[in-house]
């Protein structure tokens, strides 16, 4: 899994909404906020409109805002979305699976991708952007962290 400035700036665009909920915020507010190109936001935000998780107002007082709520929008399936599997290896990808030749020799290496691949959809699958705005990420893991 590598999340692309796409991935990165599409959510740090959800959270601009998401902390400004219901009010319609204009894109270069939207750009000042998370330091991304508006050219580069404008396709962005296009996107996030074409998958259903934002809509536009079109005029003078028009931006975007929010078309789900909060604890509607998983992070997991955004990054889908937006960068395709989480696996990271193709060898052990649920949805874009490629055989490796090391598979039939027993590859060691192979259960460590999984678990990986299985730990980092567990976390994104049950955040939100809900548990992002209200800093609740730490306690879906079992993990040490200092913050």
């Amino acid at each position: 899994m590598k999340i692309s400035t796409k991935g990165e700036y599409a959510l740090r665009a959800l959270i601009v909404l998401g902390r400004n909920e219901p009010k319609i915020i204009q894109i270069k507010e939207i750009a000042a906020e998370t330091l991304v190109p508006i050219q580069y936001l404008e396709q962005i935000l296009l996107q996030l409109k074409g998958l259903g998780y934002v809509k536009s107002k079109r005029g003078v007082n028009g931006g975007y805002h929010l078309k789900l709520s909060p604890d509607l929008i998983i992070i997991g399936k955004i990054i889908r979305d937006l960068e395709g599997p989480l696996a990271p290896m193709s060898c052990v990808s649920i949805t874009s699976y490629e055989y490796c030749p090391l598979e039939d020799k027993a590859c060691v290496l192979k259960p460590l991708w999984g678990l990986i691949r299985d730990v980092v959809a567990d976390l994104l699958d049950h955040t939100t952007l809900k548990d992002l705005l209200e800093g609740n990420i730490y306690k879906k893991i079992n993990l040490k962290h200092n913050h």
